[in-house]
């Protein structure tokens, strides 16, 4: 597996993604879970207007 991630970060698409990651409020019970969500980075914005 580490090949597969080595040969990724040499041809510089993963940095075109980012890891997302927003606390969300559970309406029941009132506890926090975190989602996470790995994300093209010209989407991250709406991702975190979605969470609110």
């Amino acid at each position: 597996m580490a090949k597969k991630v080595v040969a990724t970060l040499k041809t510089g698409t993963g940095k075109e993604y980012s890891k997302v990651i927003t606390m969300v409020k559970s309406p029941k019970t009132g506890a926090y879970s975190f989602k996470e969500a790995v994300v093209h980075n010209d989407h991250v914005k709406d991702i975190i207007n979605n969470a609110k």
